[in-house]
């Protein structure tokens, strides 16, 4: 799909060179040898540690919808992806991830106990989105305020479930597929009606089969899970895999799991149904960094 991966990697090796040195007897028969000195003791070995780079390291997928995962340099007190701060743990790992809609430009900035600011320039390659173009117009108006006044509390709710930050560690991980089936749905697809562009898919559609159950594609704890649908979504499941990174699975006909439970990678959370605005039985899986909207192929590969 175009996507482009990086990876940066710092590393250093050492060794002492050995050498004998000897003293040359005198010339004369009657040298006195010098008295042996006694062993020095062993010198205690050096522990192995895990070397913080002086530099970013990062690798993952350098495109729009992608994502990285990294160190930040050594003796970083602060770090950014363009005006973004960045979240680290104690031994400067980090995740980053960019928009659908991400220009071709970022940079990744740290700034060093002494101040000094360490800059790292990214390439963001673009995607070739799939666009239809259709000759009608675009429908006209808003939502009625009925529908809004049903709406409004709902996307309160996913957005303040998006704020929660668990610290779980799902983000670490290589994330699996949900469930397999037949895409039916690809991230950042868009209609343009007579030039006017329409909102775009974001996330990727997957039918495999009516009340099929799905699963966690990383770790994480359950951070909403709707007890009734709401009116586009569904049945509304959000997993925070921690970092800023969350999936979004809408569309079911049951949720197995309830708000706080901890979940591991490849655990039974919901099934697949075709509640609130949806054509037919289908997941939709949708994953976010932030404000950001990713392409969950980039986190998976494609499904063998």
């Amino acid at each position: 799909m175009g996507a482009i991966a990086l990876a940066l990697s710092v590393s250093c090796s050492g060794g002492d060179r050995a050498g004998a040195q000897s003293l040359a007897a005198a010339d004369t028969p009657t040298a006195i040898p010098k008295p042996a000195l006694p062993n020095a003791p062993a010198a205690a070995p050096t522990p192995q540690t895990d070397i913080v780079p002086a530099r970013f390291t990062f690798a993952g997928e350098l495109t729009q919808g992608g994502w990285i995962r990294g160190r930040i340099p050594a003796g970083a007190v602060s770090a950014r992806l363009g005006d973004q701060p960045l979240t680290f743990d104690t031994e400067g790992h980090f995740f980053a991830a960019f928009d659908r809609d991400a220009g071709p430009e970022a940079e990744l900035a740290a700034t060093l106990q002494n101040g000094r600011v360490v800059t790292t320039a990214l390439t963001i390659a673009p995607r070739a989105w799939q666009i239809e173009r259709v000759n009608v117009a675009r429908r006209s108006g808003g939502s009625s305020e009925a529908f809004m006044k049903r709406r409004r509390p709902e996307l309160a709710r996913i957005i303040a479930a998006r704020a929660i930050d668990t610290g779980a560690q799902g983000w670490r991980q290589q994330f699996i597929w949900p469930v397999r089936g037949r895409i039916s749905g690809r991230f950042g697809s868009q209609r343009i009606y007579r030039g006017e562009p329409g909102s775009y898919h974001s996330g990727i559609d997957i039918a495999g089969g009516d009340n099929a159950t799905f699963v966690a594609p990383a770790d994480g704890v359950v951070v909403l899970a709707t007890d009734r649908p709401f009116s586009l979504e569904g049945y509304l499941l959000i997993i925070d895999h921690g970092n800023g990174l969350n999936s979004a699975f809408l569309h079911n006909s049951a949720i197995l799991v309830r708000e706080g439970d901890a979940v591991r990678q490849g655990q039974p959370v919901g099934r697949i149904g075709a509640s609130g605005r949806a054509t037919g039985p289908h997941l939709h899986w949708g994953i976010k960094w932030r404000d950001a909207r990713l392409d969950p192929l980039l986190f998976t590969g494609p499904m063998n």
